[in-house]
């Protein structure tokens, strides 16, 4: 991974806060190769399992500068910082107004713990008011217009991430076989936590085996959009995204998240409306709504992965019996319970609980 910043620390400074009892955890890893002078650190927004803060250091015209920072340890950390770190400088590439400018991501000079960072623009974000519809939509779709991928096919050139559950991103020519290993991984991490359940392994079964290929054009998505990952750049009043785990994917794939129950904003369907307004449905349309139920599996199933014991996963396998029963075959599984479903009953919860991640 590279390190491509613009700041740094003088020595005492750096040593002076990577004592443990200060504010936030710091290296000269993070601003290796300039000479401008450091201001303050401090902590700033929240994160389910990384560290997050806000650096200001001065220019040479003693006016300030702040960036934002995200730091963990291990090197499963240093996979998903990096993931990040590349799916922003692709959406970055594509719309520099759409995500806070990428810049740059390494690992802390010390061994142990390993603990890497990811480094960005500071963007002073609302993120307490609802974006506008059009607005978000409209600029959402452009980016998935515009974006190609590099070898026609779904995936990405590395490992990205949804929270701290890894997206596998081998590049597949069919997006029905993309998805079937990409929902198949986010079963196992699943399993993993929360231990095999029968009827779920045979409802996984038959949804991952019964999907029709189509001629569909992979575009970049952001990968973990719900309303959690994005906020209203105070300074231009457009929506600004944040946390990407990119990869090349049907367009729809995106819209999955807004569907699950840790979304809240996003599942007004004004949002889904003004998407399609932009960006129509693929054919078959009128199946638009099967397929948003199943891509919300893959972000409701990684949402169980990471947290034991969530309602999520019956969710998950209520939606699995939905689709089954209406394409593939019930033998072995439940009959679907509107009673059970979310999207019908409006059920919520919030995210990222007291339950924790365990990833």
């Amino acid at each position: 991974m590279s390190t491509t910043t613009s700041a740094v620390v003088p020595d005492d400074s750096v040593e002076r806060f990577t004592k443990p009892d200060e504010l936030f955890p710091m290296n000269e890893a993070i601003f290796e190769g300039n000479t401008r002078p450091f201001a303050s650190v401090v902590r700033f927004g929240t994160s389910a399992w990384t560290n997050t803060g806000k650096i200001t250091v001065l220019g040479q015209d003693g006016t300030e500068k702040a960036y934002f920072i995200k730091v963990a340890e291990g090197e499963h950390a240093g996979v998903i910082l990096n993931g990040e770190w590349e799916s922003s400088k692709k959406i970055y590439e594509l719309m520099p107004d759409f995500i806070p400018e990428p810049l740059g991501c390494g690992r802390f000079k010390t061994n142990n713990p390993a603990c890497y960072f990811y480094l960005c623009e500071f963007v002073n974000m609302n993120i307490t008011t609802a974006p506008d519809p059009n607005e978000f939509a409209s600029r959402l779709a452009a980016m998935h217009r515009s974006s190609q991928s590099p070898t026609g096919k779904f995936g990405f050139h590395t490992t990205t991430g949804d929270g701290k559950a890894r997206h596998t991103v081998d590049w597949q020519h069919s997006w029905a076989d993309f998805y079937r290993t990409l929902f198949l991984n986010v079963c196992k991490l699943d399993r993993e936590t929360n231990g095999i359940w029968p009827e779920l392994e045979r409802a996984i079964e038959l949804v991952a085996y019964k999907q029709d290929g189509r001629s569909i054009k992979p575009c970049i998505i952001h990968g973990d959009l719900w309303d959690g990952n994005s906020g209203i750049n105070v300074a231009t009043g457009k929506t600004v995204l944040f946390d990407a785990g990119s990869y090349y994917a049907h367009n729809e794939m995106e819209l999955g998240h807004w569907r699950c129950e840790f979304s809240s904003i996003f599942r007004d369907p004004v949002y889904i409306q003004s998407y399609l307004q932009h960006y129509p449905a693929a054919e078959p349309a009128d199946e638009y709504d099967d397929r948003n139920r199943l891509y919300s599996i893959k972000g409701t199933m990684n949402y169980s992965a990471g947290h034991p014991g969530s309602s999520l996963r019956r969710t998950a396998y209520n939606d699995m019996c939905y689709l089954c029963e209406k394409y593939a075959s019930t033998e072995g599984i439940d009959e679907y319970d509107p009673l059970l479903d979310p999207s019908l009953t409006g059920a919520r919860i919030v995210p990222h609980s007291e339950e924790g991640a365990t990833f």
